[in-house]
């Protein structure tokens, strides 16, 4: 990713490189050129800043566990290394750094996952010492992988299990060893989220037409949603409702697609004069019990209830359903700098959300407005440089040279860490 400068400019650039919202939606991290920012989310009218750091220059992962002091950072500058902050105090509780460049981090009270392209680093959170590392997995340029926020007995692990088709491995990071691999798409993985109680997986493929969920540990399909069958589209983001009752994908479309998830074959109340199209269909649900395997999937598979639609495409973003003063609400951010916030009503559903509130956060390639403040709709770029996940494959050209093929000789070495070279 380029920034340009015009010359003699007394106003400095602030290009947004990371976004990302906590384990339950309550606070929202932003990471910049200039350093980073954390925000409250406690209501749908005003955003909370409770902590800004300008000292770290081109934040790209910023990571909170849930309501916290602790951050786990890492920078374009210092690809390889890992911060962990206790941001109130100001002080850093230690460093790691890797052999390869950071494309991931997740954190829940028990594990810190550090996610590199051929390997896992599993930390042990409440003294970061190096518990277990999982080596030599299939190629993961994207660095995807997701951890069970729940951490009582149910602290898993999910990462891809090939790089060819859709394969999910399953790992246990409390007791540390593999429980199942799921064959869950025949395209490689784009997405994957696990529910509050880490219960359940949901997934997405590169493909991005159909979304599965899987019980965990089990692995056994429980559902299968269709966002679309006209077109192939880039998954972004997948998230659960704390209830686990919803769950929001987002994708490099106009849409973000909202799904009730309901066993199949319950009884839903019965809709008054409903006509024949109404009976044709009843008819046809009842015919996927005697249809063939692949056609009866086609038939069971679930379709979206509520639906955002942005004015605009191709911009990444990410979304999550978290209850803003006891009421569900889905957040979309995206790297235009916007939070969006929508109303959704599970006991009425269908149709499109109702946008609430829109948030500026950050200005691409300048300083943006104050948090919180109302922006009329605009039309963002077509595309974005950013990705969330991955957020260090698309650095400026310099740093990206230098990060093109990491397996070589060493560019620049990071700052000495506290600890040993993992």
């Amino acid at each position: 990713m380029s920034q340009s400068d015009d010359a003699g400019s007394s106003e400095s650039k602030d290009a947004v490189l990371f976004v990302g919202f906590n384990q339950d939606g309550t606070s929202l991290a932003i990471g910049t050129s200039k350093g980073y920012k954390l925000y409250a989310i406690n209501s749908v009218e005003k955003l909370e800043l409770i902590y800004e750091n300008t000292t770290e220059k081109d934040v790209c992962i910023v990571e909170r566990l849930f309501s916290s002091s602790l951050v786990a950072i890492v920078s374009l500058n210092a690809h390889r290394m890992l911060k962990v902050c206790h941001f109130k105090k100001g002080t850093e509780i230690c460093n790691y750094s890797y052999s390869n460049t950071i494309l991931g981090v997740r954190l829940n009270r028990l594990r810190l996952i550090v996610c590199l392209e051929e390997s896992l680093y599993i930390h042990n959170i409440r003294n970061m010492e190096v518990l277990h590392t999982i080596r030599d997995t299939p190629p993961n340029p994207r660095g995807l992988c997701c951890l069970a926020s729940k951490d009582e007995n149910c602290c898993f692990l999910a990462y891809p299990g090939s790089s060819t088709i859709g394969d999910v491995q399953i790992f246990d990071a409390s007791n540390l060893g593999a429980v199942t691999m799921i064959p869950a798409h025949d395209s490689p993985l784009a997405a994957m989220a696990f529910d509050t109680d880490g219960t359940k997986l949901a997934t997405a493929s590169e493909k991005g037409t159909v979304i599965r969920v899987f019980a965990i540990p089990t692995g056994d399909k429980i559902f299968e949603l269709r966002r679309g069958m006209k077109r192939c589209v880039n998954m972004y983001s997948l998230s659960f409702s704390p209830d686990g009752q919803l769950l929001s994908s987002s994708s490099n479309t106009e849409t973000v697609h909202v799904f009730k998830l309901e066993a199949q074959g319950a009884e839903r109340p019965p809709e008054p004069n409903q006509g024949w199209m109404g009976y044709f269909g009843k008819a046809i649900m009842n015919a996927a019990t005697y249809l063939p395997s692949q056609v009866a999937d086609v038939v069971n598979q679930g379709r979206s209830y509520a639906v955002v639609r942005h004015p605009f495409a191709g911009v990444r973003n990410i979304c999550i359903i978290a209850n803003l003063q006891k009421t569900p609400r889905l957040l979309v951010a995206s790297a235009d700098g916007y939070l969006y916030i929508y109303a959704i009503d599970p006991s009425e559903g269908g149709g499109d959300c109702t946008l609430l509130k829109q948030h500026k956060l950050e200005k691409i390639g300048g300083v943006g407005a104050s948090p919180g403040s109302e922006i009329p709709p605009e039309h963002p770029p077509s595309s974005s440089p950013i990705s969330y996940a991955a957020v260090v494959r698309q650095p400026e050209k310099s740093t990206a040279e230098s990060l093109g093929s990491d397996r070589g000789a060493d560019n620049e070495s990071p700052p000495p860490p506290q600890r040993p070279e993992v």
